[in-house]
């Protein structure tokens, strides 16, 4: 697929195929039903480091080589892990030592404009991928991984990208029961993030200081920002009650925290339009103001509602029909644990479906799409991103490689 082709029509035909059971069968991989899975984890910070303990904990994994920009920090994940000193690497380039360390697999962890060089370098070297979200920080970074991911499917290797509300038991059955009419037809969807933010303190001689602590969602190029990095998740989960992605995007957003020196904007309001005439209204807040956490999709039905969340009560009422849904909680740590078992399964029964790639790189594009047109304070269409194909470029200048 070119870059010419990529437009927005490439991106509808697999929402509905968007769980982990729509992961097809392939042909057999190396690695033996009963033999432990070789594996790397590039990016240690907190979650990389919640990340090599679930997979260590899994049993299907052994751990061979980690890399972490900072030296300190994947000498203290080795010894954490067992990873021989001369399987940890450090610096921009540690990750080929990682690829290149005889592994089957990798987990990226790191910010997110690492992954499309990371997930290159890895589909190159013929390994599985498991990654975070979002896939990338702009169009082009989207377009690579995408590319990467068919190059891996065609190599029958597994590519998983890992959202936590699509392993959700709750959620899902209540998409299913909205998607089967048992409420009516959508007449619209509403979705919010609202968090207390990252830190975001002044500036460096070089971004190294903006690499650790998750400071560098406050920055666009390192990270993508609020919405595409945060709010994601929330749009992820109306994107997939909507069955497609939109054609446009409006709206408005500014940076109102105290001292900014990052550039991402940390107040938003998007409205998406679809080709149907629905239309999605995103809410985003990350300011420390005390107003609590929220990851939440709500879908407006003619003959009631559905209320889903990251943590929370989901839930449907209705006029005549309704369903009580019930608790989700630990979301965090249970769809992380759920993703890594799967990713074990796939790759010891050669099935490279690959499920979670489309809706993933979906729901960076849109966001993307909200960032852009929230940022320029006005309506900016889907083929109209495309086209522009605007770069987000970190400044590495004086980074060690």
């Amino acid at each position: 697929m070119s870059k010419s082709e990529l437009t927005r029509r490439t991106f509808l035909g697999g929402m509905a195929a968007a769980s982990l059971s729509a992961m097809g069968p392939a042909g057999a991989q190396a690695s033996g039903a009963n033999e432990k899975i070789e594996v790397g984890v590039i990016g240690l910070g907190a979650r990389g480091r919640m990340i090599a303990g679930m997979v260590r904990d899994h049993g299907g994994y052994h751990i061979k080589s980690m890399c972490d920009y900072f030296p300190d920090v994947v000498n203290k994940a080795g010894e954490e892990f067992d990873v021989p000193g001369s399987q940890r690497f450090s610096g921009l380039n540690g990750y080929r030592g990682v690829v290149d360390s005889g592994v089957d697999a990798v987990f990226l962890e790191t910010p997110p404009y690492c992954f499309p060089d990371h997930v290159e370098a890895a589909v190159a070297a013929g390994l599985h991928v498991y990654m975070a979200k979002p896939v990338a920080c702009d169009v082009p970074g989207c377009v690579r991984v995408l590319e990467a991911a068919e190059r891996a499917k065609a190599a029958e290797k597994v590519f998983l990208i890992d959202f936590q509300m699509r392993t959700e038991p709750l959620v899902i059955e209540g998409i299913e029961r909205l998607k089967r009419g048992e409420i009516g037809p959508l007449g619209m969807l509403c979705s919010q993030y609202t968090d207390e933010a990252f830190p975001d303190p002044p500036l460096t001689n070089t971004i190294e200081s903006r690499l650790q602590n998750l400071i560098w969602v406050n920055d666009t190029a390192i990270g993508g920002g609020y919405l595409v990095n945060a709010g994601i998740h929330a749009v992820d989960a109306a994107l997939w009650i909507a069955g497609k992605m939109p054609v446009s995007a409006v709206g408005a957003s500014r940076i109102a925290r105290k001292d900014p020196h990052g550039d991402a904007h940390d107040v938003l309001s998007i409205t998406y339009e679809f080709d149907n005439g629905l239309f999605l209204n995103h809410f985003g807040k990350h300011l420390k103001n005390r107003y609590p956490w929220h990851c939440d999709a709500l879908a407006f039905c003619l003959d009631g509602h559905l209320e889903t969340t990251y943590d929370g009560r989901v839930r449907m009422l209705g006029n005549s029909a309704g369903w009580a849904g019930g608790q989700v909680e630990g979301l965090y740590q249970r769809g992380a644990i759920t993703n890594i078992a799967a990713f074990c399964e796939c790759v010891k029964n050669g099935d490279t479906g690959n499920g979670t790639v489309e809706p993933s790189i979906n729901s960076a594009l849109a966001t993307i799409l909200g960032r852009e047109a929230a940022e320029r304070k006005t309506r900016v269409t889907w083929q109209q991103m495309m086209a522009e194909n605007k770069r987000r470029e970190p400044d590495l200048t004086g980074l060690k490689l």
